[in-house]
């Protein structure tokens, strides 16, 4: 199972579509998107694979978002994604919530922390937690996004 994972693209579909056809090519079998979506034209570049979302905090309405990841067939986590794939527990968060993002990091609960909001790529173990930030899709010198390999829990930053 390999997992593609996507943050920040705030609402900018032509700097979305260079992303999608990387994970195209890379063959992800799903793919996390951790925030700021930014507009439903987004949501709908995703409808090839399983697509869970998350809230950021420039996704204002709720609501609205909901109903299109409903109406594309994607997963809605609103602001905290809890999810188990392939036998790993993963978190899906933006962190702009610093208190939340911090807790969930050192529970020790999760195999996979994705998160966003800092527009910054990162890898890091806390203890037994792979923690990944893909970057950003937006406002991101590169622009970039993510592979995960389930079952190793390896993690690629791939520039754009």
């Amino acid at each position: 199972m390999r997992l593609g994972v996507v943050s920040d693209s705030h609402g900018h579909v032509e700097v979305t579509r260079p992303a999608i056809r990387m994970l195209e090519s890379l063959q992800v079998d799903r793919v996390l998107h951790c925030g700021d979506i930014g507009s439903i034209a987004v949501v709908e570049l995703f409808a090839q694979w399983p697509t869970d979302f998350v809230f950021g905090n420039c996704d204002y309405d709720h609501a609205e978002f909901a109903a299109a990841i409903e109406r594309a067939g994607q997963t809605c986590h609103g602001a905290f994604g809890d999810l188990t794939i392939a036998g790993r527990r993963i978190a899906l968060i933006h962190s702009d919530d610093r208190r939340r993002f911090q807790e969930t990091i050192r529970s020790g609960e999760y195999d996979l922390v994705c998160y966003g909001h800092t527009h910054v790529a990162a890898i890091e173990r806390i203890g037994e937690t792979l923690v990944l930030n893909p970057g950003a899709l937006f406002r991101a010198n590169p622009h970039s996004l993510a592979i995960v390999d389930l079952p190793t829990l390896e993690a690629t930053i791939i520039p754009l």
